[in-house]
């Protein structure tokens, strides 16, 4: 069997420089563990402000919608109020009509 004999100084410099070099490994990957969550929290800004955007967008367009809904009825007539007033001129013209024939036949008796 063989063995190794270090000073006491030596074996506490192997050790501290061991440790030393596992703590190098922990921060270097500690380290480029934050910068890939830091490009994936980028990702997720960019994906959020345009979501942020498109939700602006949206509430535009409602409001262009409500806006376009209160205009609505000083430029639209319904089809079925434009028959209901349709038909009630043509009442009004049949009576008159039908007044100018009486007024006339009266007319043409005496």
């Amino acid at each position: 069997m063989m063995m190794i004999e270090m000073p006491a100084w030596q074996l506490i410099g192997v050790g501290v420089t061991v440790l030393g070099g596992f703590a190098g490994l922990v921060k270097l990957l500690l380290l480029q563990t934050e910068r890939r969550l830091d490009q994936r929290f980028a990702v997720m800004d960019e994906r959020f402000n345009a979501v942020a955007k498109d939700g602006e967008r949206l509430r535009n367009l409602e409001l262009s919608f409500e806006r376009l809904r209160a205009d609505m009825p000083l430029h639209y007539v319904r089809r079925e109020d434009y028959v209901r007033n349709q038909t009630v001129l043509e009442a009004k013209l049949d009576a008159l009509a039908l007044k100018l024939e009486n007024v006339q036949l009266k007319g043409i008796k005496q």
